[in-house]
């Protein structure tokens, strides 16, 4: 059996070719790992759609029905950045699906990789930063409510705070959130996340695994989590439009490996999510993202996972 891989084609429906947000990225992803024969298309897990029910967990129901139903006020669309369509609800209802489904696959497997998710700027009632529902959060509460988890620890490495995350689970113990980030970027206004370590902008390869491997050999013996959720954002590298840190593409290699070596010789089953990535140029963007694949099929070789 090869790593488990969750994608939809639902993912990367039209949208201006302009905007700043590289929808097409998710896509251009699933080609990229498929034309390096990482998977074939055939492999790829296909989710279900979220109900509402589950987003509820997390999400104020009014919310959840005024974005499906394209009724959200100006202020609203503004904050969120996306032009609404029909296609995008569908597209983020199925991807929080995507992101259920693989943290199913990792529980099951060890690990599990989506070809999308990390949307951790999603708030309780609004959206924010291109995040309209937050899977992170939705997860962590579904695993925990279900029994399929006692304990979620979120390793969020996007170069961006995860502030929705922080707030829609700071009254929930059972699910820990972490947050490396670097400290002078969106959002302005920070949240409290049960760990935030800010880093510094500028901040290249080696000083960046010296604080993964610091965090991650204190705080997974410390929780004991069930099940990590990695948020691997590449908006960490030195090419990113959106992001202040300078890591190279082995950089982000050795941090995808870490992580996942960190949880998986504890015994703790970890789910790779791609978080943020902004370049112009959209297929170098999509090998970025696939970084992470990479690094966990890697992984998921030399351990002999099944």
């Amino acid at each position: 059996m090869r790593l488990p891989l969750v994608y939809h084609d639902d993912y990367s429906p039209t949208f201006p070719a302009s905007h700043r947000f590289p929808m097409e990225k998710f896509r251009l992803l699933r080609d990229h790992l498929v034309d390096s024969g990482l998977c074939t298309d055939a492999e790829l897990l296909r989710p279900e759609l979220c109900p509402p029910e589950v987003l509820a967990l997390a999400h104020c129901p009014d919310y959840i029905q005024r974005f499906c139903s394209g009724e959200l006020g100006h202020e609203e669309q503004r904050r969120l950045g996306l032009p609404w369509s029909e296609p995008l609800a569908r597209r983020t209802a199925r991807a929080v699906g995507g992101s259920l489904l693989a943290a199913e696959q990792a529980l099951q497997h060890g690990l599990a990789c989506h070809l999308a998710g990390g949307t951790h700027h999603a708030h309780f009632d609004h959206p924010a930063g291109f995040c309209i529902f937050n899977d992170l959060a939705v997860i962590s509460h579904y695993l925990l409510q279900s029994g399929q988890a006692q304990r979620v620890l979120i390793f969020d490495c996007d170069v961006h705070q995860g502030d929705g995350t922080a707030r829609l689970l700071e009254g929930t113990p059972e699910a820990i959130t972490v947050s490396l980030h670097c400290e002078k970027n969106y959002p302005a206004r920070k949240a409290a996340s049960d760990w935030d370590i800010p880093l510094p902008m500028g901040m290249g390869d080696a000083d960046y695994l010296r604080v993964v491997d610091d965090a991650l050999n204190y705080l997974l013996p410390l929780y004991q989590p069930d099940i990590v959720l990695y948020d691997a954002g590449v908006d960490v590298h030195k090419d990113d439009a959106l992001g202040y840190l300078q890591l190279s593409d082995a950089g982000v290699a050795a941090r995808d490996a870490a992580v996942l070596n960190h949880c998986l010789g504890r015994d703790i089953p970890v789910v790779g999510l791609i978080g943020g990535g902004y370049d112009q140029d959209r297929q170098a963007l999509a090998r970025r993202h696939g970084i992470l694949h990479q690094s966990a099929a890697r992984v998921w070789a030399e351990r002999g996972l099944d």
